[in-house]
């Protein structure tokens, strides 16, 4: 697909009901353009994840998803064998009388045995949209080796030869920044750091995600999330939990934000206690 411009990406991603601003379409127009991967980094609940998607969705493309985590390997992220069907495999053959060992090791290591992982499975699927989810979960030797994959899009695999994409994916990596990530794999994408949406942006979200949320509604669920991003709190709400708070709402039947019911439903946008009663002794929903 040939996107003209930022502004033409932030047409499409609103067709596919996300609303960027100009810094983060310009940031993912010049990944797209420079075939680079896109560096997302922000707080938990901004819209990282939702804009690999929105990207998937307007490219007509497969979204292929690694969510990384603490002690995440290479194997688990590129391919493994399914030792399960190559032991059926053998058993089958010995059975039917074959005992050719050359034969057999060729046949058991064949392609149709393979599993894919995220890494390998976007590697082969043309076009494809990778994203490489909350990669500060994972530790710096699986950080390298993402970096060797990122950099030519090519896998060996000492059985089968070497796999390379002919087409690389759009890759989009992700991190909450729980820890920082090594300066390497930064240089390899073009980076962007995703802020909380503004007020006027954040209504426009709501209304857009909520099916039968009314502007009243919206316009407050969207102040009183702004004070909460403004307290001390350990985990303030992203757009995401807005959402989810906005639905609980409305599914109790509020048409607006009653501090009382608020109160109730706030655990749909916090989800520490020590917030909960941080926001209700100081009282932030009035």
């Amino acid at each position: 697909m040939n996107i003209e411009s930022p502004d033409k990406l932030v047409e499409l991603l609103d067709r596919h009901a996300y609303l960027a601003d100009e810094g983060l379409a310009t940031a993912a127009f010049l990944a797209l353009r420079m075939g680079r991967p896109l560096f997302l980094e922000g707080d938990a609940g901004v819209g990282k994840t939702e804009l690999a998607k929105a990207l998937a969705g307007l490219l007509k493309a497969p979204l292929i998803r690694l969510q990384c985590y603490e002690g995440i390997d290479a194997a688990q992220a590129l391919y493994d064998w399914d030792f399960a069907r190559q032991l059926l495999h053998l058993k089958a053959a010995e059975a039917g009388g074959v005992h050719d060992v050359g034969r057999l090791e060729a046949e058991v290591y064949d392609r149709r045995f393979l599993i894919a992982r995220p890494l390998l499975q976007a590697i082969e699927t043309q076009p494809s949209v990778l994203l490489v989810d909350e990669v500060d979960r994972a530790d710096d030797e699986f950080e390298a080796f993402l970096l060797e994959v990122l950099s030519d899009f090519t896998i060996s695999i000492p059985e089968l030869g070497t796999v390379k994409a002919s087409t690389p994916p759009v890759v989009v990596v992700t991190s909450n920044r729980t820890r920082e990530v090594h300066d390497a794999l930064k240089r390899r994408c073009l980076y962007h750091w995703l802020e909380h949406p503004d007020f006027d942006r954040e209504v426009a979200i709501l209304l857009r995600k909520v099916p039968g949320c009314g502007e009243q509604l919206a316009l407050q669920v969207a102040k009183a999330a702004e004070r909460l991003r403004a307290a001390d709190l350990v985990k303030p709400p992203g757009i995401a939990e807005t959402i989810d708070w906005t639905q609980a709402l409305l599914t109790l039947g509020a048409r607006d934000l009653d501090p009382d019911l608020a109160a109730r439903t706030l655990g749909a946008a916090l989800k520490y206690r020590e917030d909960v009663q941080a926001v209700v002794s100081n009282g932030l929903l009035a």
